[in-house]
């Protein structure tokens, strides 16, 4: 932890492994591995992972392809689920799944929403950021996705 925002009640978290740096509200955890960044509320129904895409490792282009090739792949597992990527003003991308099926330890259905940005002048790297959610409170975690960019810092 590097820094708590009582004014706003964040607490702003690094996760070194990532090389990235995000503003969590109060009472949640976070950790890392070698990988990724986890982060969860106190009651566990809201949870964040950070990591590193290598656009070229996973198959695809850029950001763009990846978005696209990432919904059509979820949806093609769980023929439910369904998915809308959108190309956002500064270049990044949302993508937002829902009807996604509950996982061990929920009680309902979900909403993941899926941020991916490249790295500036390099679009074969990036950054995704996923926060799922309970489906009843969507609203709140779009929300919250926009704060969570909105504080995101990436040490490319």
């Amino acid at each position: 932890m590097l820094a708590i925002d009582n004014d706003n009640g964040l607490a702003r978290v690094r996760f070194d492994t990532i090389r990235a740096e995000v503003s969590l509200p109060l009472g949640w955890q976070a950790t890392e591995d070698w990988e990724r960044g986890v982060a969860f509320s106190g009651d566990k129904r809201y949870r964040l992972i950070l990591w590193r895409v290598d656009f070229a490792f996973e198959g695809v282009s850029d950001a763009e392809h990846y978005a696209a090739t990432k919904g059509g792949t979820i949806k093609a597992r769980r023929p439910g689920v369904q998915a809308q990527a959108r190309k956002l003003g500064d270049g990044s991308f949302l993508i937002v799944y829902e009807n996604v099926p509950p996982s061990q330890g929920d009680a309902e259905r979900r909403v993941v929403f899926d941020l991916v940005l490249s790295k500036p002048g390099n679009p074969k790297e990036g950054v995704l950021l996923t926060l799922g959610v309970p489906a009843a409170d969507a609203d709140r975690g779009l929300k919250l996705m926009a704060l969570l960019k909105s504080k995101l810092r990436i040490d490319w």
